[in-house]
């Protein structure tokens, strides 16, 4: 080995250790290189594969939709199934029957000789006048029949709708049929006849009389009527009625108008007012009347109603009043009166309940008008108690027994032919009523 040979020998190394050096950086920069473009490769991978995905997820939605949208239209065009009345025309309008069978019995302790077991308060007996004892009396003429339609005219509240119900009660013998109730209603409007608007029987206590007691009323009146509702719980009816006065030339309507307002769940009250023209030859008066009502549930099953009214020259509408008007000497006289009923009824249970109620009505004192009168025909007061009970073993099935007694006091004693006094000023109606009703 010569002198170049030993200084060259290091340098070799040293050459072979920088490109050694250098040939392994170069691969690790390749290495790094080649990872770097493997992982932009899979991520490009995992990318696309999330676009397909997503793609075959929209479709699948669509499709969905699709399917959904044709179900809808299906279920739309499909009407919905509806109950099913019981006798529908080829008009489309629909009918239900409904009704009672009734059967009314009386056995009259003291009073009147009419021959029906109803309440004639205003017009039995006067003591020593041919009263009458210890008499029984029946029928069924108060058995109903009834019919409700339906027409498809509107929809809701606003369709339009009626009834016609019937009973046998018409006639001098009450016992030929009668028109009860037979109306149209559509929308807020009624047209024919129903409860008069003025005198409406919802604040009575419950009867086994179908002519209930004094101080209460039972009308009925042709009518157009028009109800305003100002909100759930308040509501203003207005109407034009036909009384019926037979004792009058009839000439205008009467015009009725009843604000109901529900304060609870268990207390509501009825406010009315009446006007009516009485018209006798040529003559005329104006009569008007007012009312209160009131129904207050005081405890769950137990139940308050009141009944009270304020009439002048009126009769039609509430029962057992004196003639409203009469004709005398080129003038006309108006009777006068207050009236109340008030009573409670106790639901026992889902088969018994029971009702105590009491009903008064006294008549303003007019000269004029008991002269034009008969004195003895015409009552200063009528008042009337009772107690009653009804029983139902099964829903459509209903027993009725009741107690009554009244008084009714006339201004005058009834006369003979020749003027002579034969009876006393006072009457009493003393009876035991009794009903047996099956409704369908």
């Amino acid at each position: 080995m010569n002198t170049t040979q030993l200084f060259n020998q290091p340098t070799i190394t040293f050459k072979r250790t920088v490109l050694m050096s250098m040939m392994a950086m170069s691969l690790g920069g390749i290495s790094l290189s080649t990872q770097a473009q493997t992982s932009t490769q899979s991520n490009q991978q995992e990318i696309e594969q999330l676009r397909q995905e997503v793609q075959a997820l929209r479709a699948l939605v669509e499709q969905q939709q699709r399917q959904t949208a044709v179900v809808t239209a299906h279920v739309a065009a499909t009407p919905a199934p509806a109950s099913k009345p019981v006798m529908k025309i080829a008009s489309g309008a629909e009918f239900n029957l409904y009704g009672n069978v009734r059967a009314d019995a009386s056995y009259q302790v003291e009073g009147t000789s009419r021959d029906l077991p109803y309440n004639h308060i205003n017009a039995v007996a006067l003591e020593g006048n041919n009263e009458n004892s210890d008499r029984l009396r029946s029928t069924l003429s108060a058995t109903r029949l009834g019919m409700d339609f339906k027409a498809p005219v509107g929809a809701g509240d606003k369709a339009l709708s009626g009834k016609v119900e019937v009973d046998f009660l018409g006639g001098a013998s009450f016992d030929n049929l009668r028109i009860r109730h037979a109306y149209i209603s559509y929308a807020n409007w009624l047209i024919g006849q129903t409860w008069s608007n003025f005198a409406v029987p919802d604040y009575i206590p419950e009867t086994v009389d179908a002519l209930v007691y004094a101080g209460g009323s039972i009308k009925r009146t042709p009518q157009v009527r028009h109800t305003s509702t100002f909100s759930p719980a308040t509501n203003l009816v207005l109407a034009v009625e036909d009384p019926k006065d037979g004792s009058i030339k009839q000439r205008l309507p009467a015009l009725t108008a009843r604000l109901n307002h529900k304060f609870a769940d268990n207390l509501t009250v009825s406010a009315r007012a009446m006007g009516h023209e009485k018209r006798i030859n040529e003559d005329e008066e104006m009569a008007w009347g007012v009312g209160l009502g009131t129904k207050y549930e005081v405890v769950p099953g137990t139940t308050l109603k009141a009944d009270y009214y304020h009439v002048k020259g009126d009769s039609s509408f509430v029962s057992f009043a004196n003639t409203g008007v009469v004709a005398a000497g080129g003038n006309l006289y108006q009777s006068e009166f207050d009236s109340i009923t008030v009573g409670i009824t106790q639901q026992f249970n889902d088969k018994l309940r029971g009702t105590l109620g009491y009903g008064y009505m006294n008549f303003d004192q007019d000269n004029g008008y008991l002269t034009a009168v008969n004195t003895s025909t015409v009552n200063k007061d009528l008042w009337q108690a009772w107690a009653n009970v009804f029983y139902s073993p099964t829903k459509p099935l209903s027993f009725g027994l009741e107690y009554i007694y009244g008084e009714r006091e006339a201004y005058g004693p009834a006369l003979n032919t020749d003027g002579d006094v034969i009876s006393g000023r006072t009457g009493e109606d003393n009876r035991i009523n009794a009903v047996a009703i099956y409704n369908f």
